[in-house]
C-alpha cells in the first residue's frame, strides 16, 4: 500500500511563488506516473500537471508557463514550482499515483491519493 504524503502548502501573495512536495512511502511500479490535482471550494477536483517516471510532463492548460512538475526518482519525491500565483489558484492541492502514462488528466485513473495541502493565494 503505497502512501502519498504532501508538503509545502501555504499562504501566499498573488504573484508569489511556493513548491510542493509529494513523498511516496516506496518506489514501486504504482508511482510511475505521478499527478498534482486541486479542488477549490465548491468546485469539483480538476488537474494540474502530471509527471513520468521518464520525466514525461503534461499541465493543464490554466497552469502552462507558471507551473513546474519534477520529480527525483531516488527520493521518490515529485515536486511542483508554482510561479506567478493567482488567486484562482487557492484550493487544496492533491498528489496522486498510478502505474501508467496514460490519460493523466483523469483523476479516476489513480490509484493513491495523499491527504492534501492548502495552498492560498491573497490578491
Amino acid at each position: 500500500q503505497v502512501q502519498l504524503t504532501e508538503s509545502g502548502g501555504g499562504l501566499v501573495q498573488a504573484g508569489g511563488s511556493l513548491r510542493l512536495s509529494c513523498a511516496a512511502s516506496e518506489r514501486s511500479d504504482s508511482t510511475n506516473t505521478i499527478g498534482w490535482f486541486r479542488q477549490a471550494p465548491g468546485k469539483e477536483r480538476e488537474f494540474v500537471a502530471a509527471v513520468s517516471r521518464r520525466g514525461n510532463t503534461w499541465y493543464a492548460d490554466s497552469v502552462k508557463g507558471r507551473f513546474t512538475i519534477s520529480r527525483d526518482n531516488a527520493m521518490n519525491t515529485a515536486y511542483l514550482q508554482m510561479n506567478s500565483l493567482k488567486s484562482e489558484d487557492t484550493a487544496i492541492y492533491y498528489c496522486a499515483a498510478r502505474p501508467l502514462w496514460d490519460r493523466v488528466a483523469v483523476a479516476g485513473g489513480y490509484d493513491y491519493w495523499g491527504q492534501g495541502t492548502q495552498v492560498t493565494v491573497s490578491s
